[in-house]
C-alpha cells in the first residue's frame, strides 16, 4: 500500500475529503497523538507551519491510483464497522471476521493498528453507511465488480455470528443501490450466505427458466469480467484481485453444477 507510507507524515482528510477522508484523519489522528504521547514517533508528526494541525502537508503528491486504493481501504472498514453495529451490537464474532479480514490482507503494525483504528471511528460515527459509499461510488463509478467484491465483504460480515439481522441486511441492500447494482447482481452474492434453491442460477445471473444458450452466455460473459488476468490489467487493489480470483471459481461451480442438472 504505497499511499499509506505518504499519509504517514501526511493526512489523508486532505487526500480525500469528504466521510471517507473525514474518518481516515480521525483515525490518523488518533493514531499520530497516540504515538506522541508514548514517544513512538517522536516528532516526525509535529505541528506544521500554517495551523498547528499535526501532519499538514498540501497535496500530497498522490496519484489517482492511490486515491483510489486509500480509499477502498477506509470505506470498507468504514462500512465493516457500520454493518457490524447495525443491530446495536458489535458481537465477538464480527470483530473477530474483521480482524481475519486484515490478516488476510497482510497487514502488520500500522498498517493494521490503523485498520481497526478505522472500524472502531466509524461504527459511532454520524455518518451513515451509505455516505461512505456514494463517495467510493463517486470515486469508481463503472467498475461494478469492485462494488460486487465490498458487498460480498459485508454480507460475511453480517453473517458472522451465525444469522443475518434484517436492520444489516437492509442496510447492505441500501449499499448496492447506491452502487447501482441491479437485483441479479445482488441476489448473486446474498445467494452465498442467504441459502435458497436458487443458488447457483443467481450466482449466474439467472433463473431455473433461463434456457440453455442463456446459461452459456452469462456464464461466457461472467468469466471474462472476473478472469485473474483481466482483473489484473486494471491495477484494481490487491484485495479486489483476491475477490475476483475467488469469485472466477463460484462461477466454474455455478456453471458446473447447472450443466450436472441439466445434461448440457
Amino acid at each position: 500500500m504505497s499511499w499509506f507510507g505518504k499519509i504517514v507524515g501526511g493526512t489523508i482528510g486532505l487526500m480525500l475529503g469528504g466521510p471517507i477522508g473525514a474518518m481516515g484523519g480521525a483515525a490518523l489522528g488518533h493514531f499520530f497523538f497516540d504515538k506522541q504521547d508514548s514517544g513512538g514517533f517522536g516528532g516526525a508528526f509535529g505541528a506544521d507551519q500554517k495551523g498547528g494541525r499535526p501532519g499538514y502537508m498540501p497535496g500530497g503528491g498522490f496519484t489517482n491510483q492511490e486515491r483510489i486504493q486509500a480509499s477502498y481501504f477506509v470505506a470498507l472498514f468504514s462500512m465493516f464497522g457500520k454493518i457490524a453495529k447495525a443491530d446495536g451490537l458489535v458481537t465477538k464474532h464480527e470483530g473477530d471476521l474483521v480482524v481475519r479480514f486484515i490478516d488476510q490482507m497482510g497487514l502488520s503494525g500500522q498498517q493494521r493498528e490503523f485498520a481497526m483504528r478505522v472500524f472502531n471511528e466509524a461504527k459511532d460515527s454520524p455518518y451513515s453507511a451509505e455516505d461512505f459509499a456514494r463517495q467510493f461510488y463517486q470515486l469508481t463509478a463503472g467498475n461494478s465488480n469492485i462494488h460486487l467484491n465490498m458487498i460480498d465483504m459485508l454480507f460475511q460480515v453480517a453473517s458472522a455470528d451465525g444469522t443475518i439481522h434484517e436492520l444489516e441486511e437492509q442496510m447492505i441492500r441500501r449499499i448496492a443501490d447506491v452502487f447501482r447494482l441491479g437485483p441479479q447482481q445482488y441476489d448473486s452474492i446474498r445467494s452465498k450466505y442467504v441459502q435458497d434453491t436458487d443458488r447457483y442460477y443467481k450466482i449466474l445471473g439467472c433463473t431455473p427458466s433461463s434456457s440453455d444458450e442463456e446459461i452459456r452466455t452469462a456464464y461466457r460473459k461472467l468469466v471474462r469480467e472476473f478472469h485473474p488476468d483481466t482483473v489484473t490489467s486494471k491495477g484494481l487493489p490487491e484485495e479486489f484481485v483476491k475477490f475476483a480470483t475467488k469469485r472466477f471459481r463460484e462461477i466454474q461451480e455455478a456453471y458446473e453444477e447447472i450443466k450436472k442438472e441439466r445434461n448440457m
